[in-house]
C-alpha cells in the first residue's frame, strides 16, 4: 500500500511568515515573482522598490528577513548597488537575481555581499530555492557555478578550463565603464554619473582597451555595444 502523501502546512493566524522585500525596475517581473513567493506558506512579500531609493526606504520602514535584487536596478550598477546595500545592512541576506550571466557576474556579487545568484531563466523553483538555502545561512549557486569555482579555489582546471571571455579579466569598475560605454555615454556623462574626473575614465577606458586586446577608442565602443546587446 502506498504511503499517502502529507499536504504542505497550511498557513494560520499563528504562522510568523518570513519576509521578502523585492527589488527590481519591472513591475510584470515583480507581481510574478511575488506570486509565487507568496505562494509559499512561510514566505511573503513585505514589499516592493524600483529604485535604489525606494529599497532604502522600504528596508528602514518593513524590516525584511530577506532582500532579493536585480543587480541592474534602474540604470545602476549592479555590484556596485550590492555592496552598498551590504555595507547598510550587513546582517540581511541579499540573494542577487539577475538576466546576466552568472559566470562573469556571481562572483562579483558574493565578493559584493550577496548570498546567492539565480538567474531569471531559471524556474521558479530555483528561486524559491535558493531563498530557502540562504535563509539557513547558507550560500546559493548552480551547481555549474559552484563547481567553477571551487575548482578555481583548489586551482583545478588551470589549463583544460581557459577563460570564455576576456570580460571575467575585468575590475568592477572597468566593468561598470563598459557598460556604460555600451549604452552609448560619453568620457564625460560618464565620469558625471560615476563623480569621476574625465582624466580617470580615460584611464578606465586605456585599461580596457589593452585587457580586451582592442587598438581603438571606436574600436572599444563597438565592442561594448555589441557586448551590451548580448546582455540584453
Amino acid at each position: 500500500m502506498s504511503t499517502p502523501s502529507v499536504p504542505k502546512p497550511a498557513a494560520t493566524t499563528t504562522t510568523k511568515k518570513t519576509k521578502v522585500l523585492l527589488v527590481d525596475d519591472h513591475p510584470i517581473l515583480r507581481r510574478g515573482i511575488s506570486e509565487v513567493i507568496n505562494s509559499e506558506y512561510d514566505l511573503e512579500v513585505c514589499g516592493e522598490a524600483s529604485t535604489l531609493a525606494e529599497a532604502y526606504a522600504a528596508v528602514n520602514k518593513l524590516k525584511p528577513d530577506l532582500m532579493i535584487v536585480d543587480i541592474s536596478l534602474d540604470g545602476n550598477n549592479g555590484i556596485e548597488l550590492m555592496k552598498e546595500l551590504s555595507n547598510r545592512w550587513a546582517s540581511l541576506p541579499l540573494l542577487a537575481y539577475s538576466m546576466h550571466d552568472e559566470q562573469i557576474y556571481a562572483e562579483r556579487a558574493l565578493r559584493a555581499g550577496a548570498k546567492g545568484y539565480v538567474m531569471k531563466h531559471h524556474p521558479p523553483e530555483t528561486l524559491i530555492e535558493a531563498v530557502r538555502q540562504i535563509l539557513r545561512g547558507k550560500i546559493f549557486l548552480s551547481e555549474a557555478m559552484s563547481d567553477r569555482l571551487l575548482g578555481k579555489l583548489v586551482g583545478a582546471g588551470v589549463s583544460s578550463t581557459p577563460m570564455k571571455s576576456p570580460i571575467e579579466k575585468l575590475s568592477d569598475r572597468e566593468l561598470e565603464v563598459l557598460q556604460l560605454i555600451g549604452k552609448g555615454m560619453t568620457t564625460s556623462l560618464i565620469a558625471d554619473k560615476l563623480c569621476l574626473s574625465v582624466k580617470t575614465i580615460e584611464t578606465y577606458r586605456e585599461h580596457l582597451k589593452q585587457k580586451l586586446n582592442l587598438q581603438s577608442g571606436p574600436e572599444l565602443t563597438r565592442y561594448a555595444i555589441e557586448w551590451s546587446l548580448s546582455q540584453a
